[in-house]
């Protein structure tokens, strides 16, 4: 089966997937934009960065800039109750009068997370999934 796939103005990819003839669904892109027929297996079938894929001719590549961003999202999603639960340890601890040292240092690997200088040194989807640091995010989202 054949897609058809098209950039939109904002840089976005768009994927057309016909019920029909190929042909029948060009008039479903936005005039004045061009488009490539392509095979379904031009589509990658990981959408872990969906929102980073760009056009390029007749393939589908992944936009690494993009991706890192939407990795150090994921980052910061999956840091934000992890937080508040550090919050509430270090109030208890204040509370106390027990030491907040090793609290304090773990929000801090949280807080330096998205940061790390692997993801920005990460050329592949694969190399830019591996720097998921589970022993402070936990699982990763892309297992």
């Amino acid at each position: 089966m054949s897609k058809i796939i098209y950039t939109n103005s904002d840089g976005t990819l768009s994927i057309i997937t016909p019920t029909g003839n190929v042909n029948d669904a060009i008039k479903d892109v936005p005039s004045g934009l061009s488009y490539e027929i392509v095979k379904d297996s031009v589509i990658p079938t990981d959408r872990s960065f969906r929102n980073a894929w760009k056009q390029n001719s007749k393939t589908v590549e992944t936009d690494m800039t993009k991706a890192k961003e939407i990795h150090k999202n994921k980052i910061r999603e999956a840091r934000t109750p992890k937080l508040a639960e550090l919050d509430i340890e270090f109030q208890k601890a204040l509370e106390t009068g027990a030491s907040t040292t090793d609290i304090v240092s773990k929000k801090q690997a949280l807080r330096d997370a998205p940061a790390d200088s692997a993801i920005a040194s990460a050329n592949t989807e694969a190399k830019l999934k591996a720097q998921w640091n589970t022993s402070i995010l936990g699982t990763s989202p892309y297992s």
